[in-house]
């Protein structure tokens, strides 16, 4: 089994290629003309995303927070304490541009998990809507009706 050298791509040529995708063109066709992977290209697209240029500097390894997202609930409760940010400490670093992108991406994290408890919300209503109006519609089936009585005398 042979050994792939792991290359270094410099931020220019990341924002570059991401440039170009976000322009329209494949991510499939450039990772084939690169000669990159197409997963390592989604990656760097969602870290430019998320924290723009600055995204696409990130060291290797586990992704800050990812382990305090995935220790939270899926419950509402406990991840609202934990996303909201802390108005005194960004107002204590207004110049420190890594922590307000941080900040920003937490925000966008959090509006999209409420945005998925909203749609699972909505499917349920959706749901329980139609039973009802199949409840109503049906009449109950204990109760005859005046047809069924018999003809003979």
């Amino acid at each position: 089994m042979s050994k792939q050298v792991q290359r270094a791509f410099s931020t220019e040529f990341k924002s570059s290629i991401i440039q170009r995708i976000e322009a329209g063109e494949r991510l499939g066709a450039v990772a084939v003309e690169l000669g990159i992977r197409r997963k390592l290209l989604y990656e760097w697209r969602a870290a430019y995303r998320t924290l723009g240029a600055a995204g696409l500097n990130r060291k290797r390894g586990p992704k800050a927070g990812a382990r305090k997202a995935a220790g939270s609930s899926p419950g509402l409760a406990s991840s609202a304490a934990s996303s909201v940010p802390d108005v005194a400490a960004s107002s204590a670093r207004p110049g420190d541009e890594r922590a307000q992108a941080r900040e920003l991406a937490e925000a966008k994290a959090r509006i999209g998990e409420l945005e998925r408890v909203i749609g699972r919300q909505q499917v349920d209503l959706d749901f329980f809507r139609k039973a009802l109006r199949l409840m109503d519609a049906t009449p109950p089936s204990g109760i005859a009706t005046s047809s069924t009585r018999s003809s003979k005398r």
